[in-house]
């Protein structure tokens, strides 16, 4: 299913980037929680360096440039949170970076991009194609496409977090419950832990990864598609090179609505004094929901927590 000349993500990738990573940050927490009488693990990754676990993938992917590739830069696409990890990582190295983000991205999202050094080109969400802009500014300027999800080192590198959690808990977990946009980390995570059920939790109305699983070929959201807060989750497709590794290793037809996102939120912040962003939060949310099985050996990500500021005070204390 994947292009002959593309690159096939390898568990031996995802083992490289997590050595890569653990040499640069260390592991974020992996903390004990009870859902239901059911205990079970959360994996805090809204505590990395840039609020999410994307730094993860843009490292692995930047520091793989040839010195020659360092020097025309990079160009990505995101909402926000791999636009801060590519951003993060073309500082440490050096190189020059722009990332392509909508324009009704959370104000915090974009300011903490261009923060850290990256130039932030806009476009219109809903209207415009992220990609086609994209390609019109490495056709301009030149630059590698670090792309959000459909990049297999962007790929290895979200599945180090694999790699870490089992080494943490002592063993590869018994299903790993993951945030889904595009099925970068969730592939990382079917590579890092074969022995792992994983289980992609995406918005309702935004499952093109559990659709696309269930079809066996790429499913794209239409125009009627509902909004979401969950804005780090709304890839209109998933790619073929990581319903590849899924296809198989991943259950479809997991989504969250927005009110179980929200109690999600409030639930990592009264009982982990943690602030989650929404789309960080969706894997919590499914299993408070009990749409997903637990055991004690059960895995929730929680991806992020680059929340506005306003609307997170506004669903902690008014429960809305």
């Amino acid at each position: 299913m994947i292009r002959d000349d593309m690159r096939k993500p390898t568990r031996e990738g995802v083992i490289e980037a997590a050595e890569k990573v653990a040499a640069i940050l260390p592991p974020t927490p992996l903390l004990p929680m009870d859902i239901n009488g059911v205990s079970c693990w959360v994996k805090a990754e809204n505590l990395q360096p840039i609020g999410a676990f994307k730094i993860r993938g843009a490292w692995h992917r930047l520091s793989a440039l040839s010195d020659e590739e360092k020097v025309r830069g990079v160009v990505a696409v995101s909402s926000g949170n791999h636009a801060q990890g590519v951003a993060w990582a073309a500082r440490r190295l050096g190189i020059p970076a722009v990332i392509v983000m909508p324009e009704n991205a959370p104000q915090v999202k974009l300011d903490a991009t261009r923060a850290l050094g990256a130039e932030v080109v806009l476009y219109k969400r809903p209207g415009e194609d992220r990609d086609e802009v994209a390609a019109r500014i490495i056709e301009e300027r030149g630059g590698t496409l670090v792309h959000a999800f459909g990049d297999p080192w962007v790929i290895e590198g979200q599945g180090s977090a694999g790699i870490e959690i089992t080494g943490q808990l002592g063993r590869q977990p018994s299903r790993i419950v993951a945030c889904c946009g595009g099925g970068g980390l969730a592939a990382g995570l079917a590579l890092a832990c074969p022995d792992s059920a994983v289980v992609p939790i995406e918005p309702v109305g935004w499952d093109m990864v559990g659709q696309a699983l269930a079809a066996g070929e790429i499913v794209s959201a239409g125009p009627d598609a509902p909004e979401t807060i969950c804005d780090a989750l709304q890839p209109t497709a998933t790619k073929l090179i990581n319903l590849d590794v899924l296809q198989g290793r991943a259950d479809p037809g997991v989504a969250v609505t927005d009110d179980e996102v929200r109690a999600a939120q409030r639930f990592a912040f009264s009982q982990l004094q943690l602030v989650v962003e929404p789309g960080g939060a969706a894997a919590l949310a499914a299993a408070l929901a009990g749409k997903v099985a637990l055991d004690e050996h059960t895995v929730i990500m929680l991806t992020g927590g680059n929340v506005d500021p306003a609307r997170f005070a506004e669903t902690i204390s008014t429960g809305c």
